[in-house]
């Protein structure tokens, strides 16, 4: 049982860092962190995009050779 305690306290550590700064952020802070992740989502959307030339896995989308 003290292990599985260990590895989830070992697990959820960044989470309860990130909550610990998160209480003490202002409002202006949160705003902007919001705005970071919104425009960190939209940068990974269009890099895995076909279209964009990202980093999609061209050969394991493509059919295989016919014999």
């Amino acid at each position: 049982m003290a292990l599985l305690q260990r590895l989830r306290a070992w697990w959820n550590k960044d989470e309860l860092e990130q909550a610990e700064e998160e209480a003490h952020m202002t409002p202006l802070e949160r705003e902007l962190e919001e705005e970071d992740f919104e425009a960190k989502k939209e940068d990974v959307a269009a890099r895995s995009g076909r279209l964009a030339g990202g980093s999609a896995d061209y050969e394991a989308d493509s059919e295989p050779p016919r014999m």
